[in-house]
């Protein structure tokens, strides 16, 4: 099918962007990897009065370290996040995801700002820039800068907090100190297939208890959702397998996770228990 006709803008800064954004109103959309959007655009389900192509701005595919954190630029590629020294040394959870995406074509084009932005909550990124705590950094030519928290940014299926004139421009995620293990753990039909179910899982040992654990799940509701009661229950435990096993089975509580021709949400609830025991003990062994 052909794309209904729209206006194409190609900045080559973020101050220019911000202005063609500004200027084609709330109807426009931001062209980041195009992954997403293109097979959107392709079938008519987005009908976008103007494309803000943000391919030239080579700013935004930057990724430094900032002391206690990384930041991580919008249009940094996913194969460009996976392969970043510092991402594997300070973020591995998101490197370790980041290498579930789709196929190796995908990757090298999709961009980790733009799978973010695109807020499915099938998606691997936001389930692990929730577990870690990670912050958003939208640019808007009216309003300037501001930061959103990943618990805020996800607010419903395939919508985010960011405003229409506003830009995602990064990502700043707190490091992982020493002590921590982190594991990526996902379902899905077919290989490159969206997950049916993910388990997004740092875990920081001490004295062969868990300190701390973080957890949350992909495609268990219309948002990525956090695993408190997993967290809750295993912080201070013996690390084991019966205890993983224990606050798995806590893994689904006050998820909302939904059915279709994958899976029904019963299944997806009986998914999420037994990869949060599995991604539990594969994080405490890391």
């Amino acid at each position: 099918m052909i794309p209904a006709t729209f206006d194409y803008a190609r900045p080559g800064t973020v101050e220019e962007a911000c202005a063609a954004l500004a200027e084609a109103g709330e109807d426009a959309k931001v062209l980041a990897g195009g992954q997403s959007l293109m097979p959107l655009l392709r079938l008519r389900l987005a009908y976008p009065d103007a494309l803000i192509d943000l391919d030239r701005v080579a700013a935004l595919r930057e990724i430094r370290d900032e002391d206690g954190a990384l930041f991580i630029g919008a249009m940094a590629t996913h194969h460009q996040v996976m392969r970043d020294p510092l991402v594997r040394a300070h973020a591995p959870l998101i490197a370790k995801a980041t290498a579930t995406v789709a196929d190796p074509a995908v990757r090298h084009r999709g961009t980790f700002g733009g799978a973010l932005a695109h807020a499915d909550p099938a998606g691997d990124l936001p389930a692990v820039a929730l577990a870690l705590d990670a912050t958003f950094l939208a640019v808007s030519a009216e309003r300037g800068e501001r930061e959103i928290a990943a618990a805020d940014f996800f607010v419903d299926w395939m919508t985010s907090a960011l405003e229409p004139d506003e830009i995602l421009v990064g990502v700043r995620v707190p490091k992982l100190g020493a002590g921590w293990g982190v594991h990526y753990e996902k379902f899905h039909r077919t290989a490159q297939a969206w997950a049916i179910v993910g388990v997004a899982c740092a875990v920081r040992r001490e004295r062969g208890a868990v300190e701390a654990a973080r957890v949350a799940l992909t495609n268990m509701g219309p948002t990525p959702v956090r695993a408190a009661e997993v967290e809750d229950f295993i912080a201070g435990r013996t690390v084991s397998e019966s205890s993983f096993r224990e606050a798995g089975e806590r893994a689904a509580a006050g998820t909302s996770p939904p059915g279709d021709l994958h899976g029904s949400s019963e299944y997806r609830a009986h998914l999420a228990r037994v990869l949060t025991a599995r991604a539990l003990t594969a994080a405490a062994s890391a």
